[in-house]
């Protein structure tokens, strides 16, 4: 079996729900908080890149991405 890149994340207790809504939000906020801080060579924003990628609707990341470019997304990053 070919190795896809994505694998299932370990449980996070900070989101014990079965929506993950705001652990897809909470982990995009967090990986660009933490490239912003640490650089965007720094291995450890990675979980938080994957774990984003794994939760979130494509168009979810597609629609925030652009209003992080247009300076205009409305979270703290």
């Amino acid at each position: 079996m070919a190795d896809d890149g994505l694998a299932t994340l370990p449980f996070d207790p900070r989101f014990p729900n079965q929506n993950q809504t705001r652990h897809c939000y909470v982990s995009y906020v967090d990986f660009y908080r933490c490239t912003k801080m640490k650089g965007e060579g720094y291995d450890a924003c990675n979980y938080f890149k994957k774990a984003f990628e794994s939760l979130c609707p494509k168009s979810w990341i597609e629609h925030w991405d652009t209003q992080r470019a247009e300076n205009r997304f409305p979270g703290p990053l």
